[in-house]
């Protein structure tokens, strides 16, 4: 449900209680209302908080910052990523007194968080996603996010045990570099149980496209695909699709579990609470903005749905001891050679990328194995 425009009343009533506040300081009183004012946080969501995916995951965390002393939340779900989003922040930071705001949804960042932060250098943004860079960026803006390729490669190895097809399935939404890289990481994960399996990939063209969504599903399911996973903002359709077809599927975002408990293998999710609490905790403390903020299994900013049932204890363990390798800081996914699926090197012989290192954010090829064009 898209949620309703900001209560005029409610604000009316902040701005009377603002300048109630402003009288009993000028009076002598400046403790009495000043220093119980919490910290403002704005949360924006391109898509329903209930979504089953990326948009709920990033809900689930902010429940958790709603409990935190001295925090005051204000969220809008169902925000495009046009000029609304522009007017949505403006409003937080000018009508509820918003100080940090963090706008969820990739395309945001530029241009529209980078316009409003310009307009206001006092209010801190941070950005899901988006990629900040020293010089080029204001320092009032950063950008957060997961290594959750390694929770894919995850995916990807307990795929490599269950598929009998050796056929496996990536939806997608757009062709930008994380999705490229989960693409990639799953189908790793999965081509080192056996060299053999492809993954096919559709993008679908657009973060939530709930018939082109379930149309993919259906033409892979077609094809043979017996394993599915995704990057689109609510997985919900294609979980659902893929169990009516008798398939299996690894998650993304969130738990997806309950809606196919007899498909679902495991799931690569995340935790943001864990970025939550870092950015915040600066903010509080006077600190300087966080401006680039990562990492994975073993900072906390990731996680594995547990195991479904079905998974057999073989799948279980191989899995599990890929992840204590990456949570040891002992498991690189990205290392050459390796080649695109047009033959290209586009990692040399030798070469090994740390999850830290900013050319995977800029990642532009889908690698051997993959059936697809970016």
């Amino acid at each position: 449900m898209r949620a309703l425009p900001p209560n005029p009343n409610r604000r009316d009533w902040l701005r009377t209680v603002g300048a109630t506040g402003a009288g009993l300081a000028t009076a002598g009183l400046p403790g009495l209302v000043l220093a119980q004012k919490p910290m403002t946080l704005g949360f924006i969501y391109v898509g329903p908080k209930d979504d089953f995916g990326y948009n709920q995951a990033h809900a689930e965390a902010v429940a958790v910052v709603k409990k935190m002393a001295g925090i005051k939340v204000v969220e809008e779900e169902n925000v495009p990523e046009t000029n609304a989003v522009q007017k949505t922040m403006q409003g937080m930071i000018s009508q509820d007194g918003a100080t940090l705001l963090f706008p969820t949804s990739f395309g945001y960042f530029d241009p529209h968080m980078l316009a409003v932060a310009g307009k206001n250098p006092d209010v801190r943004f941070a950005h899901c996603g988006g990629l900040w860079s020293e010089g080029k960026h204001p320092k009032n803006i950063g950008s957060f996010f997961g290594y959750i390729d390694e929770a894919q490669y995850l995916n990807g190895v307990v795929a490599g045990h269950m598929t009998k097809s050796k056929k496996l399935g990536f939806i997608a939404a757009k062709p930008i570099p994380q999705v490229l890289r989960n693409i990639n990481a799953f189908t790793m994960g999965a081509r080192s149980v056996d060299p053999t399996i492809t993954t096919q990939v559709i993008f679908t063209g657009d973060w939530s496209m709930p018939v082109k969504e379930a149309e993919a599903t259906n033409s892979l399911a077609d094809q043979g695909v017996d394993v599915f996973t995704m990057h689109v903002d609510g997985p919900k359709v294609i979980v659902e699709t893929a169990a009516k077809r008798g398939k299996f599927v690894c998650g993304y975002h969130a738990s997806q579990a309950k809606l196919a408990p007899n498909a679902y293998l495991t799931g690569a999710e995340w935790n943001w609470v864990t970025a939550y609490t870092q950015i915040i905790e600066a903010a509080k403390a006077g600190k300087p903005h966080p401006n680039f903020v990562r990492g994975g299994l073993k900072e906390g900013f990731v996680k594995t749905s547990p195991y479904g049932a079905m998974v057999p204890e073989g799948a279980r363990k191989a899995a599990d001891g890929v992840k204590a390798a990456m949570v040891a800081g002992k498991f690189d996914i990205f290392k050459g050679e390796l080649k695109d699926n047009t033959g290209k090197v586009v990692i040399p012989k030798g070469k090994v990328y740390k999850q830290t290192d900013v050319e995977l954010e800029s990642m532009n090829y889908l690698i051997d194995g993959v059936i697809g064009k970016v």
